[in-house]
């Protein structure tokens, strides 16, 4: 706030003071955004190493490699750690500064590039405290959040939200689905002091809410009322059997009967195979048990709200959103083809923050690296129809020269029949 400058002799000191206030305000400016982790792979080579670390606890995981990939918006800007081995494990982790997210927002962003149309594969990422050890990171690592896409078939397409809660992994109830198009995309996991939190899939939210509404972390606040019980005379049935509906006399048929033209083989021996019985058939007469047919209930009174009640076990906590010593991030993941780019790391506290750094990593080089994939696939298309065109060409001549030759030994067969006759 501007402070009033005095009036008389004493303005001049007064005005000093002002502008002195005015000038470290603008020094200082808003609260600036803390960044824990942020990671973009810009340096190349092999220097990522020194601050990933590789999994031992299995001989056979997969390995990483740094690379744009096939298809990109910036041959540099978008170099991120890609799987390379089909149907691998895979395990890496980056550690930072320890800190506590109390009191404080908690981001968690980067992006995915399923640049292989992944058919089966995790995309997620892992928050751990910084007692992990990173050498022995696996399935079973205790971990605090997992967060991001999962792709396997037809039906698992999704992003996953997992907070760990008193030692036991809690997965959020809303289904949130993840992209599945090929390109580079930001995830973003936004986790408040006031319990709430936001997802957001390329800086648009998909989802949001409340982490005691969305996940089961607590017992729920309000149960039925046991002392209460549903009227004898509630009638919650919607459909009814009809009583006026009688069963046909000739419905009654077995399901099965016996085969009256098999006949006893001749060289069955009753000692030897047993008795000989006639095979059983499907009947074609069978309907099946027989069952009234189903009208509307006139007696239907909805379904009965049962009276709720305080739930006594349940217990309000403020803290399900904090987490203390967070240190290390990883990827611990399955894929059977592999090709996934991980990259733009990023956390933080300052929600704007990480959108504006989505805007000028992924914002920027998404446009381009779909330009490029456009014009690989028209390049490839063109090589192939050439190929096409080759090979249809090469059998036309080939026919054709068949067709010269087959016509230039016709009369030579022709004359010498002739001479024949």
């Amino acid at each position: 706030a501007a402070v009033r400058p005095r009036r008389g002799a004493g303005s001049a000191p007064a005005l000093g003071a002002l502008r002195l206030v005015l000038l470290l305000g603008a020094a200082l400016g808003p609260a600036r955004a803390v960044v824990y982790f942020q990671e973009q792979f810009l340096d190349g080579g092999s220097n990522w190493h020194k601050r990933w670390m590789n999994s031992e606890y299995k001989p056979d995981l997969g390995k990483f490699k740094l690379t744009a990939g096939k298809f990109y918006g910036d041959p540099v800007r978008d170099k991120g750690l890609q799987t390379s081995e089909n149907s691998k494990f895979y395990a890496i982790s980056s550690r930072f500064k320890p800190f506590s997210n109390k009191g404080k927002t908690l981001v968690i962003q980067y992006t995915v590039k399923h640049e292989q149309k992944i058919d089966c594969g995790g995309g997620y990422v892992k928050i751990f405290s910084s007692n992990l050890d990173q050498k022995n990171l696996s399935g079973d690592s205790h971990y605090y959040i997992m967060f991001g896409p999962d792709i396997c078939g037809s039906e698992t397409k999704k992003v996953h939200v997992i907070l760990n809660y008193k030692n036991k992994p809690h997965p959020i109830k809303k289904p949130i689905r993840c992209k599945v198009d090929g390109y580079t995309h930001l995830y973003t996991l936004i986790i408040r002091p006031d319990q709430t939190y936001e997802v957001k899939i390329d800086n648009e939210m998909v989802a949001s809410g409340n982490l005691e509404d969305d996940l089961d972390f607590l017992p729920p606040r309000k149960i039925n009322d046991p002392r209460v019980k549903k009227p004898s005379d509630w009638d919650d049935r919607v459909q009814i059997d009809d009583p006026n509906d009688v069963k046909p006399a000739d419905w009654d048929e077995p399901e099965y009967i016996t085969d009256t033209s098999a006949r006893k083989p001749e060289d069955w021996d009753d000692s030897v195979n047993g008795e000989w019985h006639r095979p059983m058939l499907k009947n074609p007469l069978y309907r099946g048990e027989w069952k009234p047919r189903q009208i509307d209930n006139p007696n239907y009174r909805g379904v009965w709200p049962h009276p709720q009640i305080d739930n006594p076990n349940y217990s309000p906590d403020f803290s399900i959103y904090s987490y203390e010593n967070i240190s290390i991030i990883g990827l611990d993941i399955w894929q059977v083809r592999a090709g996934t780019i991980f990259d733009n790391f990023l956390i933080t506290d300052d929600e704007e923050y990480a959108e504006d750094f989505g805007d000028e990593t992924w914002g920027e080089t998404k446009g381009p690296e779909k330009e490029m994939n456009i014009k690989q696939t028209e390049e490839e298309q063109q090589r192939e129809r050439a190929t096409e065109e080759k090979y249809f060409e090469e059998r036309f001549k080939k026919k054709v020269e068949r067709g010269k030759k087959s016509r230039t030994d016709r009369p030579v067969r022709n004359a010498i029949k002739k001479e024949d006759l």
